[in-house]
């Protein structure tokens, strides 16, 4: 029986490089239990000739996690599809949108948007071997390749190798001449494409990608789209997703404070810092929680000044947060 992802699938956070790893889920995972989560992207060739356990390694609280797979040949995707399958994650995701150099260099990511037909084939594969549900992000146009028959074709094509959900990037990526961040930011958004998309194809599901700052903002896409997808702004100001819950899936669901959501992660650092991890690979994701308050510079800089250093531990982030104004939360 093939698993899908349903109305979870409404507001999820982007997969970000150097961002999403398993921390950042962990603390996201106390401000909703509903938001659909991803994890950064990781390479075919790293789960296969690398240490795929610690790669793979997630806690069963976070879920629900979809993890998003970089690569371009079908076989080694199907044999990746059936580790992350065996580690309990609910999705697969395939990189069809990332236009960084390095992946370039590996022929996956962005610049498989010129080649359809064997993104088809590698969700094709990936499906026939696990019952996972397999979804494609990608963006809605390439370098001059950015009419809506580009990105409508392909669609059509993938859609035919089975992908029933697509997280559609507003915007067309530039495959030479601009880094990974301004291809976030130069290129114009569009979302009438996305818009047009669902209109095409209205037994899809789209997902809405770029530029999204808030839950009224995805509120509003949602009355059209299937989900909307949030990234940066989620990262730097977390506390912003404190109402999706309530919002979107559950009106009795309770908001909780930052404070309670502060505490609830020092209790997940300590079990953390006890296996060995270093408190800079936890605190750096708290650090926009306390975003708009009084003090919060001040409790950022604190943290990023000390917790790096050898032995450093939950007294960091206590002294941190005595930085901030009660009266301003």
């Amino acid at each position: 029986m093939r698993v899908t992802i349903e109305s979870d699938a409404m507001l999820s956070i982007a997969p970000m490089m150097g961002l999403t790893d398993r921390h950042e889920r962990f603390f996201l995972r106390l401000i909703s239990h509903h938001v659909l989560l991803y994890t950064e992207m990781i390479t075919v060739n790293a789960l296969l000739h690398g240490d795929a356990e610690y790669l793979l390694q997630h806690d069963q609280r976070e879920h629900p996690v979809v993890l998003q797979l970089g690569g371009a040949d079908p076989h080694a995707l199907s044999r990746c599809a059936h580790l992350v399958e065996n580690c309990g994650y609910i999705g697969i995701n395939l990189n069809v949108g990332c236009p960084s150099d390095r992946v370039q260099m590996g022929k996956f990511g962005a610049c498989l948007m010129h080649e359809p037909r064997l993104v088809a084939d590698c969700v094709e594969a990936i499906r026939s071997v696990v019952s996972l549900d397999v979804t494609v992000k990608t963006r809605i146009g390439i370098d001059e390749y950015d009419d809506y028959g580009f990105v409508r074709r392909f669609v059509e094509i993938v859609a035919n190798g089975g992908c029933r959900t697509f997280v559609i990037h507003a915007r067309k990526a530039w495959l030479k001449g601009l880094s990974p961040k301004q291809n976030r930011e130069i290129p114009p958004l569009n979302y009438t494409v996305v818009y047009k998309l669902k209109e095409d194809f209205p037994e899809l599901k789209f997902v809405l990608n770029g530029g999204i700052q808030s839950l009224e903002q995805a509120c509003e896409h949602l009355d059209v789209l299937d989900g909307v997808m949030m990234g940066r702004a989620a990262y730097e100001n977390p506390y912003l997703l404190a109402r999706a819950d309530q919002l979107l899936y559950d009106p009795q669901a309770v908001v909780k404070s930052r404070m309670d959501i502060f505490y609830d992660f020092l209790s997940y650092v300590e079990q953390q810092l006890l296996l060995g991890v270093g408190l800079s690979k936890m605190s750096r994701h708290l650090l926009g929680l306390f975003h708009g308050c009084r003090g919060a510079g001040a409790f950022r800089r604190y943290i990023s000044e000390h917790a790096y250093r050898p032995g450093a531990g939950i007294e960091v982030l206590k002294q941190g947060l005595s930085f901030i104004e009660p009266d301003g939360l």
